[in-house]
């Protein structure tokens, strides 16, 4: 219910139908006053995608103390009581994919090269008589200016993406020798030799910065990727439990939505332990994730014997199978999203 002042007029603003009591007969709108200020606008987001009545705190308790207990709610019909799994999963993936986003900086630290066992980011940072001492020792006792070097890092390949064991200086090039004959290559190593001329043109032949562009793209194809993931895994779900007739594939997909909000907010406990280490250095925070980590698998585990209901020895097996065949499934997935995070540089 909004907390905006009722109008004194008593026609409905949404079909002019004469309004007895707070809300239209006809179509159901609340007879308030139109003008709303940003905090309730605010407010009035929150309270619609959670119900901080009570119901959003209620439905975390039980979504993470007891594993499929929200699931085996749902499928027996007791639903208004609990957050709509849908509306849930939307707003926790939201959250996340935002926390995510702005504390993970895909850079210099997360595609850091390496040469002769130093990272680049070691090499940048030695003053000039480290760097004069390493240099010497990894070019045959030349010596080599560092902004030099840096450059013969990003080009030589280190951490970079090369599809051929050829490199051509352009598609004229490349196509002059597959008219010559001099070059037979299929259809797919063709598509991909022009790709890494036009990543080698485009990066001005970077290939740190290639790598770095390559990693930014696949990290933003995440939420599609596991948005995706979620109806095969309920599937997987029906395809283990096809003999249980009374759970359809919706029952396994509110399931599979219930376990995937848990592992929202899992890793979001995680990203803010892994913040809380890095900022105070305490080992205690590395113990904690571990903790959590395990407790993502127990609780699999638990939400399947606890929904289900069937007996611990077959529970485990298909616990088992379902995470092989899950994991199976993720990889395949990342190839696909890789390859099209590769065609988007």
């Amino acid at each position: 219910m909004s907390h905006l002042k009722e109008r004194s007029e008593k026609n409905c603003l949404n079909c002019n139908a004469v309004v007895h009591g707070k809300y239209c007969h006809v179509c159901g709108q609340e007879n308030l006053e139109p003008q709303e200020t940003a905090w309730h606008l605010v407010t009035h987001f929150f309270n619609d995608i959670t119900h901080f009545d009570g119901k959003f705190f209620s439905t975390l308790k039980y979504l993470l103390v007891k594993p499929g207990f929200l699931s085996s709610e749902y499928k027996h019909g007791r639903r208004v009581s609990y957050l709509n799994p849908i509306r849930m999963y939307l707003f926790t993936s939201a959250i996340f994919f935002l926390i995510f986003f702005s504390t993970t900086e895909v850079g210099d630290k997360m595609v850091n090269t390496s040469y002769r066992g130093k990272m680049r980011s070691e090499i940048e940072k030695m003053d000039s008589l480290e760097f004069q001492k390493f240099i010497t020792e990894v070019n045959d006792g030349k010596i080599m200016p560092r902004q030099e070097f840096m450059k013969y890092i990003d080009t030589a390949g280190n951490g970079g993406l090369h599809f051929s064991t050829e490199h051509y200086n352009s598609k004229a090039e490349y196509d002059s020798l597959l008219r010559t004959g001099k070059v037979k290559d299929g259809w797919w190593m063709k598509m991909m030799t022009y790709k890494e001329i036009e990543m080698r043109e485009k990066y001005h032949n970077n290939q740190n910065q290639i790598f770095k562009a390559f990693i930014n793209n696949f990290f933003h194809t995440f939420p599609q990727l596991l948005f995706i993931s979620l109806p095969i895994f309920a599937f997987v779900l029906k395809l283990f439990y096809y003999r249980r007739k009374n759970f359809y594939y919706a029952s396994h997909a509110i399931f599979s939505i219930h376990f995937y909000v848990f592992i929202f907010i899992m890793l979001l406990i995680i990203i803010g332990l892994n913040q809380a280490m890095d900022y105070t250095g305490w080992t205690v925070f590395g113990y904690l994730i571990g903790i959590i980590s395990f407790y993502i698998f127990f609780y699999l585990y638990k939400s399947l014997r606890n929904c289900y209901q069937q007996r611990r020895a077959k529970t485990i097996l298909k616990y088992i199978l379902l995470n092989i065949s899950v994991f199976f499934v993720i990889g395949l997935l990342m190839i696909v999203f890789m390859f099209f995070s590769l065609l988007k540089i």
